[in-house]
């Protein structure tokens, strides 16, 4: 068995999330949040941020910690145990760019319940309705858009 670290963001500007669709030789096909490997001597909220802005040409703002996924899948080699550090993020703009190298082939930002139904994954659903609500719970306070939390 194998054990992986990966980080990712959700990236909310304007109240929209940003999803990436990937589309890897017609085997894997899919919406999904921006995430991945951490790196030797890095730490996971520079990894999240790196991979974001790698995968979709975004710079964002990590607003907070939202928590841990966990999946597992199998390699011709091995089985992959995958532990996913989540932040909650904030971008600057609507723009975005997928990254082709990484079989990216469409970005954008959807409204909450429309990126939750595009989201392949059922660990990225729940990441994603976690962090909404606490994004929810900051607009609420007027803590939002604000650098009070950082």
């Amino acid at each position: 068995m194998i054990e992986a670290t990966s980080c990712g963001g959700v990236v909310i500007f304007r109240g929209k999330i940003l999803v990436l669709y990937k589309n890897y030789r017609n085997k894997y096909e899919g919406w999904v949040l921006p995430k991945g490997t951490v790196e030797e001597g890095e730490e996971f909220k520079e990894t999240a941020l790196r991979e974001v802005r790698e995968e979709t040409g975004v710079t964002a703002s990590i607003i907070k910690y939202i928590g841990k996924s966990q999946y597992s899948f199998n390699t011709p080699q091995d089985t992959v145990e995958k532990d996913v550090h989540w932040y909650l993020m904030m971008a600057d703009s609507y723009y975005s760019r997928p990254q082709r190298e990484e079989y990216f082939v469409d970005s954008g930002y959807y409204k909450y319940y429309e990126a939750y139904h595009l989201l392949k994954f059922s660990n990225e659903k729940q990441i994603l309705e976690k962090a909404y609500h606490e994004y929810l719970d900051l607009k609420k306070g007027n803590l939002w858009g604000s650098k009070k939390y950082f």
